[in-house]
């Protein structure tokens, strides 16, 4: 039974992405943080084959994986019908239950979950959901498309260019010495649309490039060349939308030449300092172009946005926007919103408020 006083929240998590496995860390803090007796808290699990689970596991049996083998799991799909406005439950007795839902917080990074794929499903079901929209999610998931806004809205970046697949198979050699040409070396190989690190390289001559581009092609369709910055990483934390708020930048003092995804999430090498060991204006010139950045491609409710301040030079350099960026423990989001004053459980509340702030606007 749903309970008539409490907001009944969704969380999804997995998803069919190379960061399934962050998610089902992520998730887990959500779990542990929101508020009980304020929401009644629904899961909804998504395997790597896409499958949509409903699911009661702890957050412990989310991050270990174990939690697709639990019997209790009942197939679900969250309805694009209005009139239903939530969830349809498929139980082992072969009955449809519906169950309305009043916000959903997609805890998915990476493709099909933070590129714009469930924000639509979830504007057609004219429920409020936590995070940026349809336009602002998939924009910052396709590097090269981000990379193009930035330019125009003013927002320094590093020299780049971008090839997709067909221009690459037509002409290997010449897509390569555009890139020497334009970009010189050492030069970043990213795939336009695979979130977190993944089929990343960094290279220093035509051999290597030629590698790079196979591996970043693996992962998409299109491949995103960056000149390398040799500067500081830094991150800032941005909510709301009317204005974006941003706070000063933290950094991650990584563990490996470039801040690698087990870096991330899986080795625990890296150490968060906020705030980041800039000078004073510094650190205000970043959240300043965090909050132009952020607004320039549409974000709302939440992103990280991370930067190079390059060392030689000072500047200041966009390098992309997380639009939902990780959520775990040692995650640098909640790390700089609790820095600010803002500790999970509270920062929960506050993105579910924006969320139902947003749909309140839109679908009245």
């Amino acid at each position: 039974m749903q309970s008539a006083n409490k907001m009944c929240v969704a969380l999804l998590f997995g998803g069919m992405s190379s960061e399934h496995e962050v998610s089902c860390v992520s998730v887990g803090n959500f779990v542990r943080n929101i508020d009980r007796s304020k929401y009644e808290v629904l899961t909804v699990g998504i395997t790597k084959e896409g499958r949509w689970l409903y699911t009661e596991a702890t957050a412990e049996q989310m991050a270990d994986g174990s939690w697709e083998e639990l019997p209790g799991n009942m197939p679900c799909v969250i309805s694009p019908d209005r009139a239903d406005h939530g969830m349809i439950l498929f139980t082992p007795d072969g009955r449809v239950e519906k169950m309305h839902l009043d916000v959903v917080i997609p805890v998915l990074h990476g493709l099909w979950g933070e590129d714009g794929t469930v924000q639509g499903l979830l504007e057609l079901a004219g429920i409020a959901y936590v995070g940026c929209g349809v336009l602002a999610s998939s924009v910052c998931m396709d590097k090269a498309v981000a990379n193009a806004l930035f330019e125009a809205n003013g927002v320094p970046h590093t020299k780049w260019v971008a090839a997709n697949c067909w221009e690459i198979e037509k002409d290997l050699e010449g897509v390569c010495a555009g890139v020497e040409e334009k970009l010189g070396w050492p030069v970043f190989v990213k795939p336009a649309n695979a979130g977190s690190s993944v089929g990343i390289s960094k290279v220093s001559s035509q051999e290597e490039l030629k590698a790079a581009i196979a591996l970043a092609l693996e992962n998409d369709r299109k491949v995103v060349f960056e000149a390398f910055v040799d500067g500081q990483e830094v991150e800032c934390a941005v909510i709301g939308s009317d204005p974006a708020v941003a706070t000063r930048p933290g950094e991650i003092l990584a563990g490996a030449e470039f801040y690698t995804y087990d870096d991330k999430y899986k080795n625990g090498v890296s150490q968060t300092v906020i705030p980041a060991h800039l000078p004073e204006a510094k650190l205000d010139e970043v959240k300043t172009y965090a909050a132009m950045a952020y607004t320039a491609l549409n974000c709302e409710g939440l992103a990280r946005c991370d930067f190079f301040v390059e060392k030689n030079t000072g500047r200041v350099l966009i390098n992309e926007i997380n639009t939902f960026p990780g959520f775990t423990a040692i995650s640098m989001y909640p790390k700089l919103m609790e820095h600010e004053g803002l500790p999970v459980p509270q920062l929960i509340d506050r993105l579910i408020a924006l969320a139902v702030e947003r749909t309140e606007k839109q679908h009245g």
